[in-house]
């Protein structure tokens, strides 16, 4: 029996506030995706998605990627980047062409998206990804593809994912100086979407919250398409801090209380559970350790908890995901995988609530088959998508030169006349 080949190596990172992953895959001549290693250290240097100190950061990269190497048996020089904070930030922007009856061809699309990009004010921020959405023909929506049909007008929505430029040059410095390429940097609100969310979910409409250590961020998928996206600061660190500052513990044994005693659910016992909180800072065994209720413990992470889901209910508002027109919320990252989260947030928010976790790649380890790893996963997966971006297009500089500058000053000439 054949065995496949492995004819590609794929590489990604995920730097987030508590943690730093790796992973390195392979990619078949079928096709499939095979983990080859990964890695994972404790976040330094790192505050609320934001780099605080390279150097700290630096080695804590390093030593991720060299135990994903270990593990792979081979080294690598590039790697896709997650970015989770950074101003993550979102604009939809029209744009349209005549085409006199003609054929579309594919010139034409990326003529009509560089027309898009050199038209739209970022106001100071760089753009991450710049995707199509459905195109329209002559009036007529809905088009996925429109290359061979002929119309008189072609025209799109461009859906621009930005960030603030410093956070993205800091990422990136970060990175360089692990001695590593970053091939792209990807937000990993996309990427999640791509790991966790089927086909139809992202075409019908869905909702996905991704809650991590120190951000929130909360996205929007509609058409295929991320078409909406907001930023909480906040995450589960701020429920481990709230726990910790109620009753007077350190960090460490508030993030094991949480992780291993709390719940967002109540029940009629938690009055009677008593939690014995174990203390390293005990004079001798005689001291008596510290006790909280389990119904205390549920409090503070309600309370938390509730306002966390008041803002991410005014980020769908915002964004137009409204309760009365249905449609699911999807919560991924690491805040998830607290009890009873899902059925909390549901009947807070109106609708149906799930938890997502990372599609199935053969050799992933069981550690990271949870929500925690789903935006690693995403990376990965992105970087074997055939998503049409922005640094597509910037390859048009060179294609279409100064003879086609006419062509696309009559494009830009346009989208202003019409917008």
């Amino acid at each position: 029996m054949n065995t496949a080949r492995v004819e590609k190596i794929i590489s990604a990172i995920d730097i987030g506030s508590s943690k730093v992953c790796t992973i390195i895959a392979g990619q078949t001549d079928t096709g499939e995706l095979i983990v080859l290693g990964s890695g994972q250290r404790e976040s330094k240097g790192i505050k609320r998605g934001y780099i605080t100190d390279i150097e700290k950061c630096e080695l804590t990269v390093r030593n991720a990627v060299e135990q994903a190497e270990r593990l792979a048996s081979l080294n690598i020089d590039k790697i896709i980047v997650g970015l989770s904070a950074g101003g993550l930030d979102s604009a939809l922007r029209p744009v349209e062409i005549e085409l006199g009856g003609n054929r579309v061809e594919q010139h034409d699309i990326d003529e009509l998206l560089y027309a898009g990009r050199s038209n739209f004010d970022v106001n100071g921020k760089t753009i991450l990804h710049a995707q199509p959405t459905l195109y329209s023909l002559d009036g007529a929506g809905g088009v996925p593809n429109p290359v061979g049909l002929h119309a008189d007008l072609l025209s799109v929505d461009v859906h621009f994912l930005m960030a603030d430029p410093s956070p993205v040059r800091n990422l990136e410095s970060t990175v360089r100086a692990a001695h590593l390429e970053p091939s792209a940097i990807v937000a990993t609100p996309l990427a999640t979407g791509l790991s966790c969310l089927t086909n139809e979910e992202r075409d019908l409409g869905v909702a996905l919250v991704e809650i991590g250590a120190s951000v929130t961020n909360v996205s929007v998928f509609i058409g295929g398409i991320l078409v909406g996206l907001n930023t909480i600061q906040m995450g589960g660190h701020d429920i481990t801090d709230e726990i910790a500052s109620t009753f007077g513990l350190r960090r460490t044994q508030a993030e094991r209380l949480k992780c291993y005693h709390g719940s967002a659910l109540s029940s009629p016992r938690d009055n009677q559970d008593i939690l014995e909180i174990e203390d390293a800072d005990r004079i001798s065994d005689d001291q008596a350790k510290p006790r909280v209720t389990k119904a205390q413990l549920n409090a503070i992470i309600c309370q938390k908890l509730d306002q966390l889901i008041s803002e991410i209910g005014s980020s769908l508002k915002e964004m137009g995901f409204v309760s009365s027109r249905g449609g699911q919320v999807v919560i991924t990252g690491g805040s998830a995988e607290l009890s009873g989260i899902a059925d909390y947030m549901q009947s807070a928010l109106g609708r149906m609530v799930r938890i997502g976790t990372p599609a199935a790649i053969s050799g992933l380890p069981d550690a990271h088959k949870g929500p925690a790893f789903t935006s690693l996963v995403g990376l990965i997966q992105y970087a074997v998508s055939d998503q049409y971006e922005l640094n597509m297009i910037h390859q048009l500089d060179n294609e279409y030169g100064a003879s086609s500058q006419s062509l696309l000053q009559r494009i830009i000439n346009a989208f202003k006349d019409n917008f």
